[in-house]
């Protein structure tokens, strides 16, 4: 496929109201799509797409056989921030990076918290809740079902 060719597609999208096309010629296939930007007007990725995932309301408290002091469930202080996707995580925007949150970082409601990417979609996972990151429950670069814990947040 010509490069001037894509640089046209690219030209053409970036000017239309469409957000993505797809076109497969001769056994090749090229996909251009518009991306979400930052606040700072630059991409986080280096250009790759990003999608703003935010993450999955919390299920029902289950009891856990661990209990806190007080003999109250463990879920009641701690919440699991869940994947909402099937993917590969990375706890980083880029390798050279530094890590989007650490045990001990406090988070809010939207704060990032780290990557998973889907079909070479990189999808940022926001927090749902206030409090202190206790556990990453994901090593960088695993991959990652849907519902699986991926953080344990002190809501304390």
């Amino acid at each position: 496929m010509d490069l001037s060719y894509v640089k046209k597609l690219v030209k053409l999208l970036s000017e239309s109201d469409v957000d993505e096309v797809e076109i497969e010629e001769e056994g090749k296939r090229i996909r251009v799509a518009k991306h979400a930007r930052n606040p700072t007007g630059g991409s986080q990725n280096g250009g790759m797409p990003v999608v703003m995932i935010p993450a999955p309301q919390p299920a029902p408290a289950q009891p856990t056989p661990a209990a806190t002091a007080a003999g109250a469930p463990e879920s009641t202080k701690y919440h699991e921030i869940k994947s909402p996707i099937v993917g590969t995580f990375y706890k980083s925007p880029a390798p050279d990076a530094a890590p989007f949150v650490e045990i001990g970082t406090l988070i809010q409601p939207g704060t990032v918290l780290c990557i998973v990417e889907a079909m070479k979609l990189m999808n940022e996972i926001e927090a749902d809740v206030s409090g202190k990151v206790i556990k990453v429950m994901v090593e960088n670069g695993q991959p990652v079902e849907y519902g699986q814990p991926l953080f344990l947040v002190d809501k304390a």
